[in-house]
């Protein structure tokens, strides 16, 4: 159905929950995505990350026939083939640079994206602190943080734009700057002891503008939460799974351990899957019955996550990624109108010194780039992991182009 036939579909009968972009695209291949007449694009947004190995990616696309063909659905009332396997799988990666003698498994609960997987984070830090911290039940994030958009995931971002429309929030959560420990301890004395049972935090907030935690920071964050017993919750929904490159997650490039990381994004490429990990005391902390999920962890979302992450392994995704994103970070620092670039690996915000960013995604568009704006002064790139320099050329070519214009 063409383009146009498609948009009045979508004005009549979809909630208009999105300003969509004027393009219907309709096949994908590796970084490349085709629309309805023919025209190619290079793709730096990637499914928002969540495409991670490419789009049609033979292993994948495979395994994901293969599953189809045996067995779609039947309920968390039984066991799965494959389910446990890649739970371990993923138990090992969280425990890539842990000491092995003294790493314990982690415990998972599969989920259908990242807000399900903060949602159930937000859950189990809450009972932890009812039986463990005299019942506290605050949850402390970070301002401009974003960790989903059901109600309690909401309330956890640091983004009142994003809240206002909703009345008021669940209550129980409060944000601090990033990066300044003195304001989280303030926060911490503030809401006094037994009060705060989690301090959750992104270590590169994507939606906020790809802002990164230091390391000094989050170490810091991590000494005080085991000090007061709090849990320290990571959301690497939108970093995990090789995309700040060199290990499997961004929190292994600070050398802290968290107590729980929730995933998604890039776990499936492009399957909805997430899933909350815990370890230690909080891994056993949710029974039989204080959460659930029809479709969390389905054989067909399995299938694709393990194809996803054996591919991962085999493509060598973590040097790939580190020494493509060096190159990609490079080449946008001397672009016109870029006053800095941050971010790891894939995952890269462009600050530019005019606001431009929505009008250059527009035009980038009409040149055959599917890039994204987190402000209005901000570019980011989330390119799928298999990018190469090749590709890199090609996007800053155009960008260039298009910024000189602006300039």
């Amino acid at each position: 159905m063409a383009l146009l036939e498609q948009q009045q579909l979508d004005a009549s009968y979809i909630q208009q929950t999105y300003k969509r972009k004027p393009v219907e695209f309709v096949r994908g291949l590796g970084t490349r995505l085709f629309d309805d007449e023919g025209n190619e694009y290079l793709d730096f947004i990637s499914g928002f990350g969540a495409v991670s190995m490419g789009h049609a990616h033979p292993q994948v696309t495979s395994a994901l026939q293969e599953q189809a063909a045996k067995l779609l659905h039947v309920s968390n009332y039984y066991y799965v083939e494959g389910r446990g396997e890649l739970a371990r799988k993923i138990s090992d990666l969280l425990s890539a640079t842990a000491d092995p003698a003294a790493a314990s498994p982690w415990k998972l609960f599969f989920a259908n994206s990242g807000a399900e997987a903060n949602e159930g984070a937000i859950k189990l830090a809450r009972k932890y602190g009812k039986l463990h911290l005299g019942g506290a039940t605050t949850i402390v994030s970070a301002r401009r943080s974003f960790h989903g958009r059901t109600l309690a995931a909401l309330a956890a971002t640091g983004q009142a734009s994003k809240q206002e429309s909703f009345g008021s929030m669940p209550p129980g959560f409060v944000h601090v700057e990033l990066n300044r420990i003195e304001a989280l301890l303030q926060e911490l004395d503030t809401q006094g002891q037994g009060a705060v049972c989690a301090v959750l935090l992104e270590c590169i907030q994507g939606e906020g503008g790809v802002y990164p935690c230091s390391e000094s920071y989050l170490q810091a964050v991590r000494a005080q939460t085991a000090k007061r017993g709090i849990l320290l919750l990571i959301d690497e929904v939108q970093t995990g799974f090789y995309r700040t490159g060199t290990y499997p997650f961004a929190f292994q490039h600070y050398g802290v351990m968290p107590d729980v990381v929730t995933i998604a994004k890039g776990m499936g490429n492009g399957v909805p899957i997430g899933a909350l990990c815990a370890q230690g005391p909080a891994a056993d902390i949710l029974e039989p019955g204080d959460h659930g999920s029809t479709f969390g962890g389905s054989p067909l979302v399995v299938a694709a996550a393990n194809a996803t992450i054996d591919a991962m392994a085999a493509q060598d995704i973590a040097t790939h990624v580190t020494e493509v994103g060096a190159y990609l970070q490079q080449q946008l620092a001397a672009l016109p109108l870029v006053s800095e670039v941050r971010g790891k690996g894939l995952m890269l915000g462009a600050q530019l010194s005019k606001p431009v960013a929505a009008e250059v995604v527009d035009a980038a568009l009409q040149n055959g780039l599917a890039i994204n704006a987190v402000g209005s002064d901000i570019l980011r790139f989330l390119p799928p992991l298999v990018c190469t320099t090749a590709d890199i050329d090609v996007l800053i070519e155009r960008l260039r182009a298009l910024l000189d214009a602006r300039s």
